[in-house]
């Protein structure tokens, strides 16, 4: 069937909607924005609640004949060479815990990169998945992982090949890309499909220079996040599909059953209007952007002090491929620790960084930054690398090789976080069987996940890294004064 990239059905059919002056008498409830108190349309603007509208009875008919998101789906899928894409706007976390539930939820167990984000522990839990863990690639002088390599791979299947599937992540978000065509062809060697939680990785189809698209290398269902290196509104998500090893209308049930059955129409357009930019511009897009990476990286070398983290991440034993518009910054030679450089650089320039740890600032760009956004950052580094001797010196984190934060899973996650609990002091916690997810945040990568036993340098690492910045959302007491275990 032929698609028309100019089209955008999702922007089209809210012109429509407003061209033939529909009043509705169906939520939402603010009604256009008329209900809505003027001091929050004065700060969210007229058009959010303008275009804020139902999905079906609203956008389409109560009978969606209009096939809106149907078409729009399907000019995304011949974007970016699936054979299926399915939107969400509950973004990628719900995603990937749909994509675990398609491919494992009639087996009972995956093999899991150790590295996951927290989302795919969750969808562990929620479906009572076993998870048979496969080992990262942990660079113990930088003290981060890399995805697992191919052979730890065929080494994880060999030693327990009876799973539905393979589930990793790559990009990581420290824009660190895994082999994945040797991957998915080891995968496909033994008729079992290949699941990417490529959420950082929605702009790869659209440039060469970039590390390879998952649907590219061979991997069978991919998730991504529009919002993240692409022009979405947060929450906008996408499943892609090709081959036959994961059964699409099983994926859509899966997802249906998850998602919200009230999507927003706003993350809806604004992922059916990034498709036609990409399609349309997104090359000279990007290669622009890469070119001011380049540019930028070079000027932060510049700096006295902070360094740019490139070729140390590429290699046999490291990744595979970078996303070159991840700008990792070690500032550990300024004395101070990425958590200080983080707060610092808010708190005195407005400047944002969308990763932090004990050594290192992430800064991300994408097609949406310009000379004036990047200098600003560079002048921001400057003024830190002047000022980091005046910063107390930050509190040491206790680093332990990154392999023997790899706990012995003695519990189904699911079992351990419905049993019985109890928090007790974490000092006590080693060696009882933890009840739920101690993730620092970013970049989401649990360090402590229900049903793992507690060990002693998880723990030091994680008490240390409270006290020098390190923030941890998801456990029940943010501060770590307690941990819940199992009773």
């Amino acid at each position: 069937m032929s698609v028309n990239h100019d089209e955008a059905p999702v922007l089209d059919a809210l012109a429509g909607y407003h061209a033939r002056g529909h009043t509705p008498f169906t939520p939402p409830g603010h009604k256009h924005g008329r209900g809505a108190d003027p001091r929050v349309r004065a700060v969210l603007g007229e058009d959010v609640f303008r275009n804020d509208l139902l999905a079906t009875g609203g956008l389409d008919d109560r009978s969606s004949s209009g096939k809106v998101i149907e078409r729009a789906q399907r000019l995304m899928a011949d974007a970016v060479g699936a054979e299926h894409a399915f939107f969400s706007t509950c973004g990628s976390s719900l995603s990937v815990k749909s994509a675990v539930l398609a491919v494992a939820g009639r087996h009972g167990r995956i093999l899991v990169s150790r590295d996951v984000h927290k989302s795919v522990v969750s969808g562990l839990v929620l479906s009572g998945l076993r998870p048979t863990w496969v080992h990262p690639r942990y660079d113990p002088d930088l003290h981060l992982a890399h995805p697992p390599s191919p052979d730890a791979v065929a080494e994880a299947l060999d030693r327990d090949g009876d799973v539905a599937g393979v589930l990793i992540t790559s990009p990581t978000p420290y824009g660190t890309c895994a082999d994945i065509t040797a991957i998915a062809e080891l995968c496909h060697q033994r008729g079992l499909p290949l699941v990417v939680d490529e959420a950082w990785g929605a702009h790869l189809p659209f440039h060469e220079q970039l590390p390879t698209w998952a649907m590219d290398a061979g991997a069978d269902l991919c998730v991504v996040s529009v919002h993240k290196m692409g022009a979405g509104l947060e929450q906008g998500s996408v499943f892609h599909l090709q081959g036959d090893l994961v059964d699409p209308a099983h994926l859509r049930a899966c997802a249906d059953m998850l998602a919200t059955t009230s999507p927003n129409t706003l993350v809806y357009a604004a992922m059916d209007g990034w498709r036609r930019q990409m399609v349309q511009h997104g090359h000279r897009l990007l290669t622009g952007a890469l070119d001011l990476a380049d540019t930028v990286r070079a000027a932060i070398e510049d700096i006295p002090g902070p360094h740019v983290l490139r070729d140390e991440l590429i290699g046999v034993e490291a990744s595979h491929e970078l996303d070159p518009l991840k700008i990792l910054i070690d500032v550990s030679d300024l004395g101070i620790s990425g958590y200080q450089a983080a707060d610092w650089l808010r708190a005195h320039h407005a400047i944002d960084v969308g990763l932090s740890d004990h050594r290192r600032v992430e800064a991300q760009l994408s097609i949406a930054d310009t000379t004036h956004t990047t200098t600003i950052l560079i002048d921001g580094l400057t003024a830190l690398a002047k000022t980091a001797k005046a910063l107390p010196t930050p509190p040491q984190v206790a680093l332990p090789d990154l392999g023997d934060l790899e706990l012995d899973t003695v519990m189904l996650p699911r079992d351990a976080f419905f049993a019985d609990t109890r928090d007790v002091p974490a000092r006590e916690a080693v060696g009882r069987i933890c009840a739920e997810q101690v993730t620092p945040y970013p970049p989401g990568i649990p360090v402590l996940l229900p049903g793992e036993r507690i060990e002693q340098h998880a723990l030091d690492y994680l008490l240390t890294g409270v006290t020098a910045g390190m923030v941890i959302p998801d456990s029940v007491d943010p501060e770590l004064k307690t941990i819940r275990v199992v009773a």
